[in-house]
């Protein structure tokens, strides 16, 4: 008789997840304690040794909580009862910039990564699910953001991979109930004060109850669909900001104004973006308003000043060419440039 359909499940995910590890590879399980990522830590358990890999955890102590240092113990405990080693807890302080959500999330990345790097692991798993990705949707949605943020969260990024992306919350918690695991229920997942969990107890519910079951799942089929697209365009507009940055500028980024004249809108105000950022403005703080304002400069050029940006970072407009820079402006030569044949050839949308 084989495993449990959910223990099944969860195996599966995480196996083909890893398929492409070479043997010896260590992989870490970033384990709250919670279904999701007790489930995961169990599934890489089970299948890391068939497939010659290493296999630890890292679970993250925000310090937030009274007892967190004893939940972190326990999922240690976890670690050892699974044969996951090397297992640690990485104590960190949440900082407040954007919010106690955002800085939670920023602390314990960080804390991830440094404790990866230093142990040698090829990847971390994530615990994310189905329904995890759902709910990122509607917050994209919510905020009127772009393809890029509608694309949810991706099962690959650097170091990091989440099996669990096409699996229900209840797939893992089913797994752990089927393996005699505790898991942990939060009750910060039950707060209402955080918008994440407003949409998770409220909003899907609700959309559940009028439109039918399906829609986490349908909502993260909109995330695969838009992330392929988006993954296009940011390829378009990678060779497109090469082909319009210019060399000759100290302090800043410049591009040339007649590159970006023929791309489509889509393509030109993800160069704009790469530029801001690469200049100094903070990502996360840049929003489709301050692109708008600098895609200005290039379709309702009108002579106008600087536009401002986050970070203390401006653009402006200066003989055929937008430089991008903190707030003493750098000087630019104005630049010889050709045109690729890509661009010349290219409309606007």
């Amino acid at each position: 008789m084989g495993p449990h359909p959910a223990v099944a499940d969860v195996r599966r995910a995480v196996r083909e997840a890893l398929a492409d590890l070479s043997p010896g590879d260590l992989v870490l399980a970033a384990c709250s304690g919670g279904a999701d990522s007790l489930a995961l830590a169990a599934a890489l358990a089970f299948v890391a040794p068939r497939a010659n890999l290493r296999a630890g955890l890292l679970t993250v102590d925000h310090q937030l909580q009274d007892g967190s240092a004893g939940r972190a113990a326990d999922v240690l405990g976890h670690a050892a009862a699974l044969g996951l080693a090397p297992a640690e807890t990485l104590k960190v302080r949440v900082g407040t910039v954007g919010g106690p959500e955002a800085a939670a999330r920023d602390a314990r990345y960080e804390a991830l990564a440094t404790a990866a790097d230093r142990l040698g692991a090829r990847t971390v798993l994530l615990g994310h699910t189905r329904d995890d990705q759902a709910e990122t949707v509607l917050l994209g949605l919510a905020r009127g953001s772009g393809p890029r943020s509608l694309s949810g969260m991706a099962s690959r990024a650097g170091r990091y991979r989440r099996p669990f992306l096409h699996l229900g919350r209840d797939t893992t918690e089913s797994a752990c109930r089927a393996l005699g695991l505790l898991f942990w229920d939060d009750p910060h997942n039950a707060d209402p004060r955080y918008t994440r969990v407003k949409v998770r107890t409220r909003v899907m519910p609700m959309l559940e109850a009028e439109l039918g079951p399906g829609v986490a799942q349908a909502l993260a089929r909109t995330a695969d669909l838009a992330r392929e697209d988006s993954d296009a365009l940011d390829e378009w507009a990678a060779r497109a900001f090469a082909d319009c940055a210019l060399s000759d500028i100290e302090g800043g980024v410049a591009l040339a104004v007649p590159g970006l004249e023929g791309l489509p809108d889509a393509v030109r105000r993800r160069v704009l973006r790469r530029a801001a950022i690469a200049a100094g403005a903070p990502a996360g703080a840049l929003s489709a308003g301050h692109v708008l304002a600098a895609d200005r400069l290039i379709t309702a050029w009108r002579g106008q000043g600087r536009a401002d940006l986050p970070g203390g970072v401006g653009v402006v407009r200066r003989y055929g060419t937008l430089v991008f820079a903190r707030a003493r402006e750098p000087s630019v030569r104005t630049p010889r440039w050709t045109q690729p044949t890509w661009a010349r050839t290219s409309r606007r949308s």
